[in-house]
């Protein structure tokens, strides 16, 4: 089993510039190639290559007339050096960070329900406590951001582990589901009648997310199921300040959960459509690499995030 990349740098003797050589390698498929993309030699970059493989006792990559391929040796050690040297980078920026006189930073994956209360509503309660952390927020689908806290570009994600790719790196504590329903604007035709059918959809366009989320496919299963083709005329985007703009100056429709734009439900500048659409989405939880300590300013934000969730769901 391949350890954890502290683990692996101490006992293999890797060096950083094994591991950029290696992630060169892997993007070009190509020794000539990477090594002027890592600023060396082509015979350097070859010496390289070399003393990994003697190093870690395996062959990292396979010669052949059109270049190099991984392994699948070097498919898990470029995983892992991905992982390492991102987590070099934050220790960097964190030492940076401390010697200006800032206590740490974090940084947060988070979908678009608990973007819009929980995570807000923790990080103000971390800056009235700890105002030096600088906290950088991501919001997207689960499926981009758990990627990125396995590579090591997140510390937390709130989210949902939709696979089993990377599952046993990662621990979950389950929060909150997702009801979701049709939203509009004020004033929207369809407001206008006490019943709306899933034909009744399909007559406006519809904001959607990208075709790879797991609610594209959940929404497009929703009108399959009752004999309808999904809709066609379609924006792709995952950005929700986007979606609401679009909400307010158009006809369109989109799902969310209600809680997501309750701002605009409350101030009658958005409407929820009469229809059940029956499409909810697993829990989302706290995710966390197994194998990471976290720093002090990340820790704050955890217990904030923690502190926070247990006031807005309280069924947990």
């Amino acid at each position: 089993m391949i350890q954890s990349p502290a683990k692996l740098l101490k006992a293999s003797r890797l060096k950083t510039r094994h591991l950029q050589l290696l992630l060169h390698l892997h993007e070009h498929r190509s020794v000539v190639r990477a090594a002027d993309a890592a600023d060396m030699t082509q015979p350097a970059a070859s010496k390289l290559l070399s003393e990994m493989e003697h190093i870690l006792g395996v062959p990292l990559f396979e010669r052949h007339a059109r270049g190099v391929e991984p392994t699948w040796y070097g498919q898990a050690l470029i995983r892992r050096a991905r992982s390492a040297l991102s987590e070099i980078g934050r220790a960097h920026h964190e030492i940076e960070a401390m010697r200006s006189g800032r206590m740490g930073q974090a940084a947060i994956g988070t979908v678009v329900n608990p973007g819009t209360n929980l995570v807000p509503q923790a990080i103000a309660a971390v800056k009235r406590d700890f105002p030096d952390i600088l906290i950088r927020v991501d919001m997207d689908y689960s499926r981009p951001l758990v990627a990125k806290l396995l590579s090591g570009q997140l510390d937390i994600v709130i989210g949902r582990i939709l696979g089993p790719e990377g599952a046993g790196d990662l621990e979950f504590e389950p929060l909150a589901d997702e009801p979701h329903s049709v939203i509009v604007r004020a004033g929207h035709p369809l407001t206008q009648r006490s019943e709306v059918t899933h034909a009744d959809l399909l007559e406006y366009g519809w904001i959607m997310p990208p075709a790879a989320s797991i609610l594209r496919t959940r929404l497009d299963s929703m009108f399959l199921e009752r004999g309808l083709a999904p809709p066609q005329n379609i924006i792709e985007t995952a950005s929700l300040p986007l979606i609401i703009h679009l909400l307010r100056y158009g006809d369109l429709l989109t799902a969310l959960p209600a809680e997501s734009v309750a701002p605009y439900i409350q101030t009658a500048q958005m409407q929820v459509l009469p229809i059940d659409l029956r499409v909810r989405m697993e829990f989302f939880g706290i995710i966390r690499r197994r194998d990471q300590q976290l720093s002090p300013g990340a820790e704050c934000v955890l217990q904030a995030l923690r502190a926070t969730a247990r006031n807005l769901y309280p069924a947990l």
